[in-house]
């Protein structure tokens, strides 16, 4: 009896010298079982996926939802139909910003969503706080609307909690350092709301930290860094038990943020500079200083970060993973798409119900297992999110205060125009 061919030997089979008749036809069928022969191995890598994902919670750094409910529907619940296919509904069909709802959420094995609570830049010195407060009370009051299917979740064991029970653990990340209006009560205010991240800046620069942009060419940077302020700040977040997010920041920001901070720090959308020279990812040197810090790249989908063009695909996607974890190491990349904030994904990562095919992706090549698998997809953000936890509490231990410092008035000098000034003494 001849053995039946593999799905790779049919794959390399060559013609036989001399064939001619029905060449055509018999190379056809030769495709169409190397076809059946792929979707087989697929659907055998999707399997193990869902086993790693009902044991291992699946969490997001980043996803900019809230803002796209207040962008379309001024932050009005009742006519938000969260629960339903948005493919089908107006605005959200139409609109190339959407990619989540909780059926697409639970096809996609998501089990904790960090919910970006976000204020554009162009609020800042004005009415940021007040912005990112009505954006924090939206991600609660959506969370309270589904209470089967959601739960506000504020520490690590929340997150495995709420795998438990079948639940999407909702996780708020402040968006932006403008949003605290550098003020650290309003940080440890935010905090008490259950804020559990706080990306340092956005795309603006603060009066204590630069952003990205001033790492671009022609740029100067406005501090060169972290001020005595932004170090503050980051002890502040290690104090409450806070996550330091350096997306968005620039190089000397994250260099200088990795100095102060006592526990792991985070990339919560971000990709690899030395595939995409983005200024919003993050060089080699950057790396390897997280592997020191015990932090975490969650690595983006957006396609100017992943290819630096218009168009990625999931393999550009596994290309950033693979190369952090060769600069980093397995146990500091995660994921953190961007959904609802960009306007153009990866072909194959259309939408938040797609990330099992970049698992599978990845199990294609012999080097990951599936406790990779598990440590990319939750475990490395768990771990990160418990470390910060126990830093918080050896410095209660230690019997460390709140800072009561406010920023200098000569770092806020021409731009305290819609301040109060103080009582007169």
């Amino acid at each position: 009896m001849v053995p039946p061919l593999s799905c790779d030997a049919m794959r390399r089979r060559k013609p036989i010298e001399g064939f001619v008749l029905g060449g055509i036809f018999f190379w056809t069928i030769i495709a169409h079982l190397v076809a059946s022969c792929l979707a087989i191995q697929l659907e055998e890598r999707m399997e193990i996926v869902r086993k790693v994902l009902k044991e291992v919670p699946l969490i997001d750094g980043h996803n900019d939802l809230p803002w796209n409910i207040r962008k379309f529907l001024k932050n009005q619940l009742r006519e938000f139909r969260f629960g339903e296919d948005l493919r089908d509904i107006t605005p959200w069909s139409t609109s190339a910003w959407s990619h989540t709802d909780l059926r697409r959420l639970k096809e996609g094995m998501v089990s904790a969503q960090f919910w970006s609570a976000y204020a554009p830049c162009s609020s800042q010195h004005l009415d940021a706080v007040q912005l990112t407060l009505e954006q924090i009370d939206l991600i609660r009051r959506l969370v309270n609307l589904y209470p089967q299917h959601m739960a506000l979740v504020t520490t690590a064991d929340g997150i495995e909690e709420s795998h438990r029970s079948g639940k999407l653990a909702s996780l708020i990340g402040i968006e932006g350092g403008h949003s605290i209006g550098t003020s650290l009560g309003v940080l440890r205010t935010f905090y008490q709301l259950g804020a559990r991240y706080l990306t340092l800046t956005h795309t603006c620069n603060t009066p204590w930290a630069d952003c990205c942009k001033v790492d671009e060419p022609g740029r100067v940077p406005h501090i060169g860094g972290l001020s005595h302020f932004g170090t503050l700040v980051v002890t502040e977040m290690n104090r409450l038990g806070m996550i330091v997010d350096l997306s968005h920041v620039s190089v000397p920001t994250m260099l200088d943020a990795l100095a102060t901070s006592k526990a792991p720090v985070i990339f919560s959308h971000s990709s690899a500079h030395a595939i995409c020279n983005s200024s919003r990812n993050v060089p080699d040197h950057v790396l390897k200083r997280i592997a020191v810090n015990g932090g975490l790249v969650m690595v983006a989908f957006y396609p100017h970060f992943v290819s630096c063009g218009e168009k990625a695909t999931l393999k550009d996607v596994v290309a950033h993973i693979n190369h952090i974890r060769d600069v980093a190491g397995v146990d500091h990349v995660g994921i953190g798409a961007g959904y609802d904030g960009v306007n153009l994904v990866p072909q194959g990562l259309e939408d938040v119900s797609r990330y099992p095919y970049l698992f599978a992706e990845l199990l294609e090549s012999e080097r990951w297992t599936e406790e990779d698998i598990a440590k990319l997809a939750g475990r490395n953000l768990i771990r990160v999110f418990r470390q910060v936890e126990q830093i918080r509490d050896q410095l209660e231990a230690q019997g460390m205060l709140p800072i009561d410092q406010s920023i200098p008035p000569e770092d806020i000098l021409g731009r305290s125009y819609c301040r109060y000034s103080g009582p007169r003494t």
